[in-house]
């Protein structure tokens, strides 16, 4: 903990404890829409908080203007704003909210993480410079993880890519007859559509697509579609037919040819989508762990066995066990008689930027 912590007129358990519901704040934002998920708080000279607020997507006020907003005039003068993110310094959809803590007369402001995007950065400058006295890195571990996709897809200028799959005890996603459900039980289940719905894309293969004819939405635990959906993305050269369920999505569907998997990320990317969930088939997997675009694992581990060759992925390329693609564990959780395993890959290759915050 910095002396500049320990000094602040607020002590520093408040600035954490703070922090700690701002972060809070945050997760009721959109996952992953263009904009990344912020929260804040204003505390007055004792700590108490005064008022409270989040980003609630493109074109909406950000988290420290949401605060603001709440404060009756003149009321957050001398205040403390706690914000999950370094506070932007440029006019995007709005406009820079280091100016609105100045103007506001705001005396100190505490942040977790800084602003990756080089386009948005420099509000913790422009601050300083006005005379606001500004703190850094409280909580900073936490923020970047609640962050990691998002700060993973600026630093990439592409979509945050996790594939996800179900097995068997011995890797087996299917039967030798083809059949696949269910191998995992219900609170597996569960789990995959929240993740599904809080998504930009899910993604499945036209082998999938031809086999099981599913209709990529996320639904709640009665069957009926989640508030949130991701859009349906096809990959593979084959037709997909008139009448299959995805091309009834409710936010509709798009097929890409497969044969370009970074190309294919870079058009959703342009159409605002900053995460894709990959669902169907070995093929697409294989393909998009062979290119380096997998950003993260997402298994479901049954305790049964089944047997034969229906594996989660086709030929990655993998000669022998040095050329083996390794990868970090970062959680593992039991999901009723299941396990969910999440593990990402050790390095990620330097990308650009975007700009990404407005």
């Amino acid at each position: 903990m910095s002396d500049t912590l320990r000094e602040s007129p607020v002590d520093a358990a408040a600035l954490e404890t703070a922090m700690s519901r701002a972060l809070e704040l945050a997760l009721r934002g959109p996952a992953w829409a263009e904009n990344p998920q912020v929260g804040a708080v204003i505390l007055d000279s004792d700590g108490r908080i005064l008022s409270e607020g989040w980003h609630r997507g493109v074109g909406t006020a950000h988290a420290e203007v949401d605060a603001l907003s709440r404060l009756a005039r003149g009321e957050a003068r001398g205040t403390t704003a706690v914000v999950t993110l370094e506070p932007c310094n440029h006019t995007g959809h709005t406009g820079p909210c280091s100016v609105a803590l100045i103007e506001a007369g705001v005396a100190r402001v505490v942040y977790a993480m800084a602003d990756p995007n080089d386009v948005a950065a420099g509000g913790a400058e422009r601050l300083r410079n006005a005379g606001v006295e500004v703190i850094s890195d409280v909580l900073a571990d936490r923020a970047a993880e609640l962050l990691h996709g998002w700060t993973t897809a600026v630093r990439l200028g592409r979509p945050y890519v996790t594939v996800k799959w179900g097995s068997s005890l011995d890797g087996r996603i299917a039967a030798a007859d083809g059949s696949s459900q269910w191998i995992t039980g219900p609170e597996a289940r569960a789990d995959v559509h929240l993740r599904r719905a809080a998504a930009g894309a899910i993604v499945a293969g036209t082998g999938t697509v031809l086999a099981d004819d599913p209709r990529l939405t996320a639904r709640g635990s009665d069957g009926d579609l989640a508030d949130g959906q991701p859009l349906a993305v096809v990959f593979g050269r084959r037709d997909v037919p008139a009448d299959a369920a995805v091309r009834e999505h409710p936010r509709g569907f798009v097929q890409f040819d497969g044969r370009d998997p970074a190309g294919h990320l870079a058009e959703l990317w342009d159409r605002g989508i900053r995460s894709v969930f990959v669902e169907g088939g070995p093929t697409v997997a294989a393909a998009l762990a062979r290119a380096g675009l997998v950003d993260e694992y997402l298994l479901y581990l049954a305790p049964v066995l089944i047997g034969g060759p229906r594996l989660a992925f086709d030929d990655l390329g993998v000669a022998t066990l040095g050329e083996a693609q390794r990868l970090d564990l970062v959680s593992v959780d039991r999901l009723g008689g299941d396990l969910r395993i999440i593990a990402r890959p050790t390095a990620h290759a330097d990308g650009p930027a975007s700009d990404t915050n407005g």
